[in-house]
């Protein structure tokens, strides 16, 4: 009884709080689902704490009340109390978007933020521009300084895509675009809108832009016009899935100005009165006829999870119908796409499987804006008893359309069929081993395969007036078909070496790239034309592209980094000799903010300057096969005897020297934050110069078999600035404000061309082989080349009256001058996100700036004289203004010049979101918007920012398109 009696005095003497403590455990994982090892999990004010195992696991003895911190770098840490009753406690990290540590990816492999010294722009979904996103490029459309997106205004159309300003006079100035480590072909298949028109955007994670020659020279001879690469997202742990459905109508924003019925009478009864009855009694408006409001709609439906339980998984369908402005276009997309991403090893081997499939059905519709502006709108779009389908079209006395008249337009929209569908197969397979023997030496291999089958047809009735076989005067109509085969295998292989000395970080790469491009096409030519070209099979040659490249990162104490890379080329188009070439850059960093006088400081909170060098490669060349001899059917004097048959043939002009185009450039950037990143942003000076670029150039009589050819002789600098700056100007629990603005100005000068002479280029509408544009030394690429108009007393052009600039008192050609260029040295993007509580309200803003447009539609229909035509021709209002007559060469005065200047306000949209209704990861948002709200310009045409190259001759217009929106999360 007595040790009974002890034994409890014993207990009650114990501390009370060991009945309060209770063992707790979890696992920790990352954002996709995988355990995090070492992740450091500490008990607030106390000393105890532990970390994670090699399976993101953990156990911890706590008393009820206590705090755990779990903090892990590159992540936000998270604190969690103890209420002592729950015995698990598992957390999901969330990735820090503030931290120096974010990662972003690079070529061949990713850096943080901290370590980058050259100039790469990170765009990640928050920061993705909202609305009518039809292809992915338009997600960050203004959102990066240096980059520019131009936007066409077709269902799912392409867009020109310009990383400061391009590198070439005439080659490809697009950048290369990398999607999940696979570089694409900037060549598109034939019955397809663009190359990035059959990508889901709705899949898309992230963009990494490498602007500068250090940051893209990893990619060696496609890097010259910058890199853009695309992340798609991934497959997660936890179970979720997202719907979102969208419908929109577009409307038509602008059109040209032309005459109406009335003043059309007029004009043609005041200056050709005897042409006065050939009118008819119609008040038709083409333009209205060609447009209509068009529908469109956008489904996503997307799950994330874990196959099995164990295989991070994301699957994802998309159907998008796009109506265009123009009747009868279209623009249909179906896609599905599957990403799985396994660890297997205790995590040694990194599995992502990437596989896509796109299907692209189009109905393209006519350029008919240049007949609907000249159509008579005094005849009707429909004629009883035409045998043009009933639709009125101008006849000949025999009844048999006219030649040399505009065409019905709405009859050319309704009967085309110009159709296609193409099949899309595209992805990666990249796996990641970490060797057990040496945990800081991966081996990393990335296989890619991106194949697509396309086919079209192009057919119109025997009823339509554009079928009419002149030849034999009978009705014959068209139809013929084609397909296209394009493949583009790659595969790359590369070691990871990475790991910590003491103070000193290295990270080192090397590794073997490999590519080959493969192209099949076939076309019937005309099926219903007896003398047209049978039907043939063409099958390009291979392009092949290998390269070797290496990359070293080194840094001390994280605050010096210094990074270096070199990449060996080759490639396939050019000769044997002239194949290869090395590519190098070198970069430093210097991290200010993290030196001990200004570690601790409360204003300054990120600091760092940059400075980089590299030589970048351009192989998207034009006749890149001139190294070859080659021949092509020439004259019956022209013949040679193979075997038996005399063939005319006439060998082609040849160049076995054409090689790269190199680029050259340095950066120099600063990246800065202040009050706790309140306010963040960067600033960059870049000087490239692109040498040896390929431009006709005089060749000497008998030396060649042409007059001209391209040669490697070409070289223009551009120097630029661009800015971003980025402003937490709300940061509460219910109220937040996210403002960023960028801005880029460009200078880019010729500096040496052949021999010095001008090239002319900027072909136009209004007589014969006109060029309103010249490339020449001393000057931007393809300025305006004009005359200077001159003006009467009331500051009226006076018709054919033009300066004598050199003041020899003759007018002529040698009178021409500099006036302007189509691009702008200046460009601006605004973005604001305001969330107040359960509503969010976004818009974007985009300005240009010292941009000149050429308004071909003024200069070549405009003029009195287009009423006496075969068929009198509609005229665009300007006319009234000007009276002009029909002068040779108005054409090229610098009156339809204009400044092409804008501020575009891209899109704005208004959203509420309920959430935790069902659950806690539950929500729903319904939104509405508005795209292309308005443009402030002082542009006369359709829109400053279309014309191609500066210069509008009629364009597919963009309209204004009303969005609603419900976007479903559980």
């Amino acid at each position: 009884m007595r040790t009974i009696k002890l034994l409890g005095l014993l207990l009650m003497l114990l501390p009370i709080s060991i009945f309060a403590q209770s063992t707790v455990s979890g696992t920790v994982v990352d954002d996709i689902g995988m355990p995090v090892p070492g992740v450091n999990i500490a008990v607030k004010n106390t000393t105890k704490g532990t970390t994670t195992d090699f399976d993101g696991n953990y156990s911890i003895v706590l008393e009820s009340g206590e705090t755990l911190a779990f903090s892990y770098v590159g992540y936000r840490t998270q604190e969690v109390t103890f209420d002592g009753n729950t015995t698990t406690i598992d957390i999901s990290l969330v990735e820090d978007a503030q931290s120096l540590n974010e990662v972003v990816v690079v070529g061949y492999g990713d850096q943080t933020v901290k370590s980058i010294s050259g100039s790469v722009a990170s765009v990640t979904e928050k920061d993705f521009n909202k609305g009518n996103i039809v292809t992915s490029e338009s997600l960050i459309q203004g959102r990066v300084p240096g980059l520019s997106v131009t936007k066409g205004g077709g269902p799912g159309s392409g867009s020109e895509i310009r990383i400061r300003g391009g590198s070439s006079l005439f080659a490809n100035n697009s950048p290369l675009i990398v999607l999940d480590g696979l570089p694409l072909d900037n060549n598109q298949a034939d019955g397809t809108r663009s190359v990035l028109s059959s990508i889901n955007p709705n899949d898309i994670e992230s963009f990494s832009v490498l602007k500068d020659a250090s940051a893209a020279a990893i990619y060696g001879i496609r890097g010259s016009n910058g890199v853009i690469i695309i992340n798609t997202k991934k497959g997660r742990g936890k179970l979720s899935v997202n719907l979102d459905v969208q419908q929109n109508v577009t409307t038509i924003d602008n059109t040209i100005d032309v005459l109406n019925a009335g003043q059309f009478r007029n004009l043609v009864r005041e200056n050709f009165p005897d042409r006065l009855a050939e009118l008819g009694n119609a008040n038709t408006n083409w333009q209205d006829e060609i447009y209509r409001n068009a529908k469109s709609s956008d489904i996503n439906l997307s799950a994330r999870g874990a196959l099995f339980g164990e295989i991070p998984a994301r699957l994802s369908l998309n159907r998008s119908d796009q109506q265009g402005l123009r009747r009868t276009s279209k623009f249909d997309r179906t896609t599905a796409s599957l990403s799985l991403n396994p660890r297997l090893f205790e995590d040694h081997l990194k599995i992502g499987l990437n596989a896509n499939y796109s299907n692209e059905d189009n109905r393209f519709a006519d350029g008919v804006e240049g007949s609907a502006i000249a159509f008579d709108p005094t005849q009707p779009v429909r004629s009883h008893g035409s045998p043009y389908g009933g639709f009125f079209e101008f006849q000949d006395n025999d009844s048999s359309a006219a030649s040399n008249v505009p065409r019905n337009p709405v009859a050319q929209l309704l009967q085309t069929n110009n159709v296609s569908n193409a099949d899309r197969f595209f992805g990666n397979l990249n796996l990641d081993y970490k060797f057990h023997f040496l945990p800081e030496l991966r081996l990393v291999t990335n296989l890619g395969y991106d194949r697509t089958e396309s086919g079209g047809s192009f057919s119109r009735p025997k009823e339509s007036a554009l079928g009419v076989n002149a030849e034999q005067g009978e009705f014959i109509g068209n139809e013929s078909r084609y397909s296209n085969k394009r493949t583009n295998t790659s595969a790359d292989a590369y070691l990871v070496y990475e790991n910590k000395l003491g103070d000193f970080g290295i990270k080192a790469t090397a590794g073997y790239s490999y590519q080959k491009f493969e192209n099949e096409q076939f076309t019937t030519n005309e099926l219903l034309d007896p003398n047209a070209q049978e039907p043939r099979t063409t099958i390009a040659d291979d392009v092949v592209l290998i390269g070797y490249f290496g990359r070293i990162n080194l840094d001390y104490k994280e605050k010096y980094f210094i990074n270096g890379s070199l990449r060996r080329d080759g490639v396939s188009k050019f000769a044997p000799e002239n194949r290869f070439e090395y590519f190098p850059s070198v970069s430093g960093a210097w991290q200010i903010s993290e030196e001990d006088f200004l570690k601790d400081s409360s204003v300054i909170s990120n600091l760092k300057v940059r400075a980089g060098w590299g030589k970048l490669g351009q192989q998207d060349v034009p006749s890149t096969s001139d190294y070859l001899r080659r021949y092509q059917t020439g004259l019956s004097n022209q013949q040679y005897r193979f075997g038996s048959p005399i063939t005319p043939f006439q060998p082609l002009y040849t160049n076995p020297n054409i090689s790269w185009e190199i680029l050259t450039e340095i950066n120099l950037g600063v990246d800065f934050a202040f009050f706790n990143d309140r306010f963040s942003g960067s600033v960059d000076v870049f000087q490239r110069t692109a040498d040896d670029l390929l431009s006709p150039a005089p060749v000497a009589d008998g030396a060649n078999f042409s007059n001209q050819g391209f040669q490697n002789i070409g070289q223009f600098d551009t120097k630029g600035i661009e800015v971003n700056l980025d402003y937490n100007i709300l940061r509460q629990d219910d109220l937040n404000w996210n403002v960023n603005y960028n801005f880029t100005a460009i200078d880019r000068e010729i500096t040496r061309l052949a021999f010095g002479q001008d090239i002319l280029a900027g072909g136009i509408a209004g007589g014969t082989g006109n060029n309103i544009q010249v490339l020449r030394e001393g000057t931007w690429p393809n300025s305006f080349f004009t005359y200077a108009q001159l003006y009467d007393q009331a500051g009226q052009p006076i018709e054919g009256a033009y300066a004598d600039i050199n003041g020899d008192g003759i007018v002529n050609e040698e009178d021409r001058y500099i006036s302007g260029n189509g691009q702008a040295d200046v460009l601006m993007g605004f973005q604001s996100n305001l969330t107040y509580k359960n509503f969010d309200f976004n818009f974007n803003l985009r300005a240009s700036f010292g941009n000149e447009i050429y308004n071909n539609v003024n200069s070549s229909r405009a003029q009195l004289g287009n009423l006496d035509l075969v068929s009198p021709n509609n005229l665009p209002t300007q006319v009234l203004e000007t009276g002009f007559a029909r002068t040779p060469d108005v054409i090229l005065s610098d009156f339809y010049l204009e400044d092409a200047s804008f501020l575009r306000m891209d899109n704005i949209t208004l959203g509420y979101t309920l959430r935790d209704f069902d659950r806690s990861s539950t929500s729903l948002r319904f939104w509405m918007g508005l795209q292309n709200a308005f443009v402030i310009t002082n542009y006369s045409g359709v829109d400053p920012e279309l014309g191609i190259g500066g210069i509008d001759n009629t364009i597919y217009p963009r309209g204004r398109t009303f969005l609603l929106g419900v976007n479903y999360n559980f």
